[in-house]
């Protein structure tokens, strides 16, 4: 999957915040106002006109941004929980233990900033609606069901199972009470400091008094386990698997168990094409912008937990965090917020047939359509195949990949938060047997993959059966093009990118590097120099540039074509092997590897290695160098160098490939069109073209005189 932009040009800017443009801005700007005049003023009182007052600006524009006061106030709250969040999930990070994790928990609630006055006053400003509104009634149980998660998940490693719930909630009252008492009243009696040691000595006595987990059994290892169990998530709630088979999600960095899934059967894709009708028939029936106002919430969302979400995919992908806290959320949050706004422009057209009578289009939605995405971008995936197809009014049960299904979890919770109505997003665990059953079932209308060739004419040919509509986005050996008179640095960049971000595990990579033989040695002295400083290592540290691969299979698979390569005659310029220094030898770390001595004929060329390999090749005329980066079976990605414009954009034209860049290489925009000819897939992602996949034209003819009929 292509990555949403180069780290060069965006980083800087977004590890600040989510989006540091000026709208965000603006937005937390009146959030801030929002919270003194309710700290002040209290919540009736709280206006449009006095936010805009407090924040220099006209309720017009408060309004602009958020539609109403119910609005502002739900976004408020929504900053409030979430700021709370973050101080939860680095706490937790740092837990070590059960009763670590159980304490970090208290400690974040209980925080002295959470007994500031003006934040107490207007956490209790918003409790006292909740029974009044919807809307904030759906942000306080998701606060309140995240606390009880994150204890229940450490208690159960401490005390039996039956306790562990009923102390979950109890703990969870100790802490609301402390709070809320604290918060009234008008003395001290009760600080931060005094309300942890209360509740942490609540804690330990119901421990004590608990029965304690049952011990592991070595003749029943489902017993041994202390992972999380994930399940499906279908019509709004998780489901349990009717056969209760699992499959493990593992750390690549490390081989550590992340979570236990249930695998979704016959029984559960039913039930999530049942829970897709319902749904759809709500969500269909809704008007574009009621549909946009909502997507526009989810996108909100995103950004708001961008920290948080970008760990998990961290920890599920391997990926470094400094790539999936600048690109893997908020490419997916981007990719909403356009699609909403798109979403009330979905119209047909007028056409005149005369005096006696007219036409007209409409576009209306597939239905239900089925999403099965790639391991490599996962939640990034999951937004580009369902805000399109959202947008359009239909229902979308997504696969993720077995080897990355967390994240794609967190956008149905965030969907359900947002508003979606019940089963217009459901997720389905499995392997190619649950991918197989979506691909093959009547009610579904279209199947959206991105995968390999080989699953992509699988998943073309089930959809056959029942003529299904597909969307294919696969695999690539892309070429990058590197005339005489680039600038070379930029070029450098451009190959970098295009071949170890995400560890290469990027479809649309430029892994045939072509370079005038004229600068070719100046490109591999360039080249050799910024490869040698990056650095592998532990995805989590901000400082690391290539993480790990996704799994031992594919750590293999990569190391046989650097052998081969090898074997073939080509040189190795940089890397070469795989990483095991500095404990990283648990995981699945590879040198980012750059051949040379190349030619066309070579494995290494030919065929798709999806790894950090990239390989040089020397040419000497435009012709030559178009009909050989031309000369393979995959069409998805290509990029050309050159001061000189018009060949530029001559050798574009040219090149046999849907998606293509002039002096850049693997950005995109979510306004840009993405996918590929050949092999490369069909249909497009992104950009207004994609509601095209999602929607099916019905023409209308209309009488304005009587027939003339000759019966």
């Amino acid at each position: 999957m292509a990555m949403q932009t180069a780290r060069g040009e965006r980083a800087a800017d977004r590890k600040a915040s989510a989006r540091s443009d000026q709208e965000d801005f603006r937005r937390r700007q009146l959030i801030e106002a929002t919270i003194d005049a309710m700290a002040e003023l209290g919540y009736v009182a709280t206006t449009l006109s006095e936010i805009g007052r407090r924040a220099k600006v006209s309720p017009g524009l408060v309004a602009h941004y958020f539609g109403d006061k119910d609005g502002l106030l739900e976004a408020t709250l929504r900053h409030l929980a979430a700021r709370l969040g973050r101080s939860v999930i680095e706490r937790l990070s740092q837990a070590r233990t059960p009763r670590e994790r159980i304490a970090a928990i208290i400690e974040a609630n209980l925080a002295p900033e959470e007994f500031d006055h003006r934040t107490g006053t207007v956490w209790l400003a918003f409790w006292g609606q909740v029974i009044h509104s919807a809307r904030l009634k759906r942000v306080q149980t998701v606060y309140q069901q995240r606390m009880l998660s994150n204890l229940r998940h450490a208690l159960k490693q401490i005390v039996g199972p039956r306790d562990a719930p009923q102390l979950a909630v109890a703990i969870a009252a100790a802490i609301d009470g402390l709070w809320l008492r604290a918060t009234l009243s008008a003395s001290t009696e009760t600080d931060s400091e005094s309300a942890r040691a209360i509740v942490a000595a609540f804690v330990d006595s119901q421990i004590a008094r608990a029965e304690p987990p049952p011990a592991p059994s070595h003749s029943d290892p489902t017993t041994m386990t202390k992972t999380p169990r994930e399940r499906s998530h279908i019509g709004g709630s998780y489901v349990s698997s009717a056969t209760g088979e699992t499959f493990e999600t593992i750390n690549p960095a490390t081989a550590e168990v992340l979570a236990e899934i249930e695998i979704a059967g016959e029984a559960e894709v039913e039930r999530a094409v049942e829970a897709a009708r319902r749904g759809q028939a709500v969500w269909g029936r809704m008007t574009g912008t009621e549909r946009g106002r909502i997507l526009k919430r989810v996108a909100d969302l995103l950004r708001a937990r961008n920290d948080e979400l970008a760990l998990l995919e961290t920890l599920d992908t391997g990926k470094p965090i400094q790539e999936t806290s600048v690109v893997d959320v908020i490419s997916g949050a981007d990719c909403l917020e356009y699609f909403a706004g798109l979403a009330p422009t979905i119209a047909g057209e007028h056409v005149d047939l005369g005096p006696s009578a007219f036409g007209y289009t409409r576009r209306e939605p597939l239905g239900i359509v089925a999403g099965i995405g790639a391991w490599n971008y996962p939640l990034q995936i999951a937004c580009w195949k369902s805000a399109p197809a959202l947008a359009a009014g239909n229902a979308m049960i997504f696969k993720p990949a077995e080897l990355t299904p967390l994240t794609a979890l967190k956008l149905a919770e965030i969907m359900k938060e947002a508003g979606v109505p019940d089963g217009v997003f459901n997720v389905v665990q499995g392997f190619a047997d649950t991918g197989r059953l979506l691909t093959r079932h009547p009610a579904i209308r279209k199947v959206s993959l991105t995968g390999e060739v080989g699953t992509g004419k699988k998943v073309m040919a089930d959809a056959a059966t029942t003529l299904k509509y597909v969307t294919l986005e696969l695999g690539g050996k892309s070429p990058i093009l590197v005339f005489e008179d680039a600038n070379l640095d930029n070029a450098v960049s451009g190959a970098l990118l295009g071949n170890f971000y995400s560890a290469g595990e990027v479809c649309s990579n430029g892994t045939r590097v072509f370079v005038h033989r004229s600068v070719k040695d100046a490109f591999l002295a360039k080249l050799a120099a910024r490869v040698a400083k990056m650095k592998v290592g532990d995805p989590r540290d901000p400082a690391t540039q290539v993480g790990a691969l996704i799994s031992a299979g594919h750590l293999e698979k990569v190391v046989g074509y650097i052998e081969k390569g090898k074997a073939e005659g080509a040189k190795v310029l940089s890397g070469g092997h795989r990483v095991t220094e500095g404990g990283l030898g648990r995981g699945f770390f590879v040198a980012p590897t750059v051949f040379d001595g190349c030619d066309d004929t070579m494995s290494i060329v030919r065929e798709e290695i999806f790894g950090p390999v990239m390989t040089v090749l020397a040419f000497d005329d435009e012709d030559e160098v178009v009909a050989r980066a031309n000369a393979t079976e995959f069409g998805l990605a290509a990029g050309v160098f050159t001061r000189d414009l018009a060949r530029g954009h001559r050798v574009v034209a040219r090149l046999e490939a849907g998606t293509t860049w002039i002096n850049h290489y693997n950005v995109t925009p979510i306004e840009l069109p993405f996918g590929g000819y050949k092999l490369s897939g069909l249909g497009r992602e992104n950009g207004r073209t994609a509601l095209d996949h999602y929607t099916q034209l019905k023409s209308v003819y209309v009488a304005m005189a009587d027939i003339d009929s000759p019966y």
